[in-house]
This record gives structure tokens, sequence and C-alpha cells, in this order.
């Protein structure tokens, strides 16, 4: 009986321990876009750079063990895309950039363009600085590689309209929002999960493929600060307008609960499948300008 008592409790450990492993493997909880919508903008990314900017891409990720960032790996462009907000769960080291993820702008009051960005501390001021470390060659490949995994994310948080777009509400976190049946959730986190994934999840349209010419001239374009007008454009004209059932968003407070029918999904499905559609292609204008000076010299000892 004692061996048997033994044998079970040696088992029960064992599990137990393959158990916390599995979990440990787990990322940390996305907080902007969900972790699926960006890992498909850096796919798109990905497919429309050319093979030169490719190789170095692949050439800068030898580099992640350098960045001492062991539960979030940057092995390849869909590690990158996630870098920034899987960090975010180590907060006694990465907290300082938990503003770099948005630059929310009143929706009631005239457009901001130089709002809400004290000291450069906003996603707008944050792409433009990581793709200027980026492009710098002089600096080390590790200093680098956390500048792409920076931008990447970085340039798909802007195009999410609520990381532009505020009614007093903390860009819709504050504003509880079903999402059809579903009950629970806040506006905000339905435009970064479900609606989202929604959005981009049509086997018979991917949006991860090589875009024709015509595709990105349409889609392409513009600057971190345009892409920010943007989001805040929808989050005013169609994000709380429709959430809310109300043409006059502006003349008294909102009501803090609400619900999206699917009528109001149905219409937000195809506004949310252009801007990952528009974040992945101009990620991809990002990478060709910033690698564009010269070739990326890869050392011997980048895994040191």
């Amino acid at each position: 009986m004692g061996d048997r008592t033994v044998r079970a409790g040696d088992v029960m450990r064992a599990l137990l321990a393959i158990c916390a492993a599995l979990l440990a493997l787990l990322p940390a909880p996305a907080s902007a876009w969900g972790f699926f919508a960006h890992q498909q903008t850096g796919a798109i990314a990905e497919a429309n750079v050319s093979p030169e900017v490719r190789a170095k891409i692949r050439a800068l990720l030898a580099y992640d063990k350098q960045l001492g960032t062991p539960e979030c790996p940057l092995e390849t462009i869909e590690d990158a895309a996630v870098w920034a907000d899987c960090i975010r769960g180590e907060g006694w080291r990465w907290g300082y950039t938990a503003a770099w993820h948005y630059r929310t702008a009143p929706v009631c009051e005239a457009f901001n363009a130089r709002g809400n960005c004290a000291g450069g501390n906003c996603v707008t001021a944050q792409i433009t600085r990581a793709h200027r470390v980026l492009a710098d060659e002089r600096l080390p490949p590790a200093v680098r590689l956390e500048a792409l995994a920076f931008m990447i994310h970085f340039a798909g948080d802007v195009h999410m309209p609520l990381h532009s777009g505020d009614n007093e509400d903390r860009g819709g976190n504050d504003r509880e929002a079903d999402y059809g049946i579903k009950p629970g959730l806040n506006l905000h986190s339905i435009w970064d999960g479900p609606l989202a994934e929604r959005a981009i999840s049509d086997p018979a349209d991917p949006v991860v493929r090589r875009y024709t010419a015509a595709e990105r001239a349409d889609l392409a374009g513009g600057t971190p600060d345009d892409w920010g007008r943007e989001s805040w454009e929808i989050a005013r004209s169609f994000v709380y307008p429709t959430a809310f059932d109300t043409d006059d968003l502006c003349s008294a407070p909102l009501p803090e609960k609400t619900a999206l029918t699917q009528e109001d999904i149905v219409r937000g499905v195809p506004i949310a499948k252009r801007r990952v559609q528009q974040a992945g292609l101009r990620i991809a204008d990002l990478l060709e300008s910033a690698f564009a000076p010269g070739p990326l010299v890869v050392e011997d000892d980048r895994r040191r």
C-alpha cells in the first residue's frame, strides 16, 4: 500500500510540474489589438517587403537573446509584433512604456496632433523614434532589434481607433459593452479583440498575402500623425455613434453601458479589417525605408 501511495504521489507531482511548465510558456495577456491581430500585421508586412529587407530582419532577430526577455521571445516578425505587449507583464522593468501604446484625443474637440504626447511619450512619437533607431546602423544590433519590435507593434496600435479617439473614458475602457450575446466586455476590448479577430479570419479573403501595387496605393502611405488622425476620425464618426446609437455624440454624456448588436458588428467588420491591412502595409513601408541605407553586418558572436 505504501509503495502504491508513493508512486501515486510521484505521478501527481510530475503532472503538476508539467502543467506549470506549460503555463509558463503562455504569453502575457495582450493589452492592445489582441495578439492575433498584431501578429497578422507583422505577417502582412513580411509578405510585402523585399527579399533583401526580409533577410535583414532575420539577421537582426538572431540577436533576440541579448534583450533578456526569455518569456517574450523575438524569433520571428510575428513575435516582434506582440513583444511590446508581452513585456508589459514585467511592469517593474517596462512600465515606463505604457504610455507609448496610444495617443488619445477627445472626439468632441478639434483634433490636436500635438496634444497628449509630453516628452515623446505617445504612440506616434515612438513610431518615429523607433524607426530612426532601427535605421541607424552605427547602433548595436540588439538596440536596433528592440526598436524593430517597438516600431512594428506601435504602428499596429495607432491603427486601432480607440488608441486615438476618446470620450472621457480611457478610449472606451470605461464603457461597459456587450458584444452581441456576449456580455461583460468594454468598448475598447471589443475593438481590440473579438471584432478585429472576426474581421481578419475569413479564409475566403485572407489578409496575409502579397498586395498589388493598386491595393498598396489605396491602403498604405501617410505618416504616424496621419494614421492617428484617421483612427481618431473613425472613433468619432463610427465607433462611438454606432455603439451608442446616436447622431449627436457630444450634446450629452454617454451612458456607461451599451451593447453592440449583430448589425453593429457586421458594419464594423470591414472597418476593422481595413485598419489591420493598412497597418501591415504601412509597417512594410517603414521597414523598407529603415533598412534602405545599407547592408546589415552580422557578427559571429551575436548570440553572446
